[in-house]
C-alpha cells in the first residue's frame, strides 16, 4: 500500500506534463480526429434518379442557347448591321433557285429582285425584304434605310453576284422579297392621281418580254388594274420584272385568274373590248378550235344567238360559234366609263372566253389597220397603241365635260 501511495503522485504528474508521455499523445490525436469533417453517406443510384426526376418536374430545364454565329459583321449606318459572307455561302444558291423555279416561288412565296431601281421601288411600295445581297456598302445608302431594318444584309463579292446574275452588266444588288400582295401594296401617289377608268386583261400572254412591256405600257397609260388569266407567264419571272421596269409596284396586278373569276375583279357596268386583227365590216363566222379549248361564259350573250348546233369534222375538231361583236378601228370612239381591253397572245390569240365576256358586256372589236400582207402586230405593241388611244379619248372626254360645266347657265 505504501508503494502504491508512492506511485500515485508520479502518475498524476506525468498526465499533467505537456507532450511528454504516450497518454498525452493519444489525447492530442483524438482531438484532431474530432476536428475532421464527418463521413458523408451518398444516396443510392435509384434515390438519385428519383430526386432528379422530381426536380425536373418542378422546373423543366431549358435547352442551352445556341452559340453565336462565327461571322464577321460590319456597320453600314446607325443600327444597320450587315454580315460578310464566307466563301461558298449556301444562301447564294437559293437566289438561282428562286429566279428560275416558278414552283419554288409559289411554294415559298418568295421573289427575286435585282438592281437598285427595282429594289427601291419595291421597298417604297411596301414589299417585305427578307435577304439583301450587296457588293459594296454604298449600295445600301441608295436605298431607304428604314425599310432595310429587320432584313438580313449580306455583303458578298461582286464576282459571286456576277455568277448568279442574269444581267450583262450586274449592279451588285440582289434582294429576296416575300411575294407581294396587290391588296397590301401602297402605290405611288403620282400614279394614283393619274389613274383612269381603264383596265387591261391579258389573255394567254406567254412571252416574258412581251408581258413585261405590256405591264410597263399599262402603268404609263394610267391603267387602274391589270388582270392576268391562267395561261399567262408568271409576272414575277426575272425577265418579266426586267422588262416591266418597276411597273409591278406602280399598279395592281392580279394573276392566275380563271375566266369565271374575271367579272368579280371588274367594276360594275363595265364594257369589255378586245383588240383583234379582224377587218371592220366582216360578219361573224365559225372557227375551228381543239375540243375542250373553249367554254361558254356564264353571263348571257347579247349578240347573235347560236342557231346551228356544234358539230365535229373529220379531223375530230369541233366547230364553235364565235359571238358577233361590233367591229371598228381603234382610233374611233370606243371608251366608256369604265372600260377594259383584252389583249391576246401571239400564238393562240384571243380565247372564246374573252369573246363571250366582251359580248355579254356589249363590247367591241378594236382593229389596228396595217398594210395588206403584213401579219398582226406584236401583242405588246398592240397593247400600247390601244391603251394610249383609250387614255387620249378618256382625257378628251373629261376635258369636254369640264368645259361644259364652266359654261354659264342661260
Amino acid at each position: 500500500m505504501a508503494a502504491l501511495g508512492r506511485m500515485a503522485p508520479r502518475v498524476g504528474r506525468s498526465l499533467l506534463l505537456p507532450g511528454g508521455t504516450r497518454e498525452a499523445a493519444v489525447g492530442r490525436r483524438g482531438v484532431r480526429a474530432l476536428r475532421r469533417s464527418p463521413v458523408k453517406v451518398l444516396p443510392s443510384q435509384k434515390e438519385r434518379r428519383e430526386a432528379a426526376a422530381a426536380e425536373e418536374k418542378k422546373s423543366p430545364r431549358e435547352p442551352p442557347p445556341p452559340p453565336p454565329p462565327a461571322v464577321e459583321r460590319g456597320l453600314a449606318g446607325p443600327r444597320l448591321w450587315y454580315e460578310k459572307a464566307d466563301l461558298g455561302d449556301k444562301r447564294l444558291g437559293k437566289v438561282v433557285t428562286i429566279a428560275k423555279s416558278k414552283k419554288f416561288r409559289d411554294h415559298h412565296r418568295k421573289v427575286l429582285l435585282e438592281g437598285q431601281r427595282l429594289i427601291k421601288d419595291a421597298l417604297e411600295a411596301g414589299a417585305v425584304l427578307q435577304t439583301l445581297f450587296f457588293s459594296t456598302v454604298g449600295h445600301l445608302k441608295e436605298l431607304p434605310e428604314a425599310n432595310l431594318k429587320g432584313a438580313s444584309l449580306v455583303k458578298v463579292k461582286f464576282e459571286d453576284i456576277k455568277i448568279w446574275s442574269d444581267l450583262v452588266t450586274p449592279q451588285g444588288l440582289l434582294g429576296i422579297f416575300s411575294k407581294p400582295d396587290h391588296a397590301k401594296m401602297s402605290y405611288p401617289a403620282a400614279q394614283l392621281a393619274s389613274s383612269l377608268p381603264l383596265l387591261l386583261i391579258c389573255d394567254n400572254i406567254r412571252d416574258p418580254g412581251n408581258l413585261g412591256t405590256i405591264l410597263r405600257s399599262a402603268a404609263g397609260a394610267g391603267c387602274e388594274k391589270v388582270l392576268l388569266t391562267k395561261g399567262c407567264v408568271d409576272p414575277w419571272e426575272p425577265k418579266v420584272l426586267r422588262a416591266g421596269m418597276g411597273a409591278h409596284f406602280r399598279l395592281p396586278i392580279v394573276a392566275n385568274l380563271d375566266w369565271e373569276a374575271v367579272p368579280s375583279n371588274l367594276p360594275a357596268s363595265i364594257q369589255v373590248c378586245v383588240a383583234d386583227n379582224k377587218d371592220p365590216g366582216t360578219e361573224a363566222e365559225s372557227m375551228s378550235v381543239p375540243r375542250g379549248a373553249a367554254r361558254a361564259a356564264s353571263a348571257p350573250v347579247k349578240s347573235k344567238p347560236q342557231t346551228a348546233p356544234e358539230h365535229e369534222d373529220e379531223e375530230g375538231v369541233e366547230s364553235v360559234y364565235i359571238p358577233e361583236l361590233a367591229t371598228q378601228y381603234y382610233y374611233e370612239n370606243w371608251t366608256q366609263t369604265p372600260v377594259a381591253v383584252v389583249i391576246g397572245g401571239e400564238t393562240h390569240g384571243l380565247s372564246l372566253d374573252a369573246l363571250h365576256l366582251a359580248a355579254s358586256t356589249g363590247g367591241k372589236r378594236l382593229v389596228i389597220p396595217v398594210v395588206p400582207g403584213v401579219d398582226s402586230l406584236n401583242s405588246a405593241i398592240a397593247a400600247a397603241i390601244v391603251l394610249f388611244e383609250g387614255k387620249r379619248q378618256l382625257l378628251q372626254r373629261h376635258k369636254q365635260k369640264d368645259e361644259r360645266q364652266k359654261l354659264p347657265v342661260v
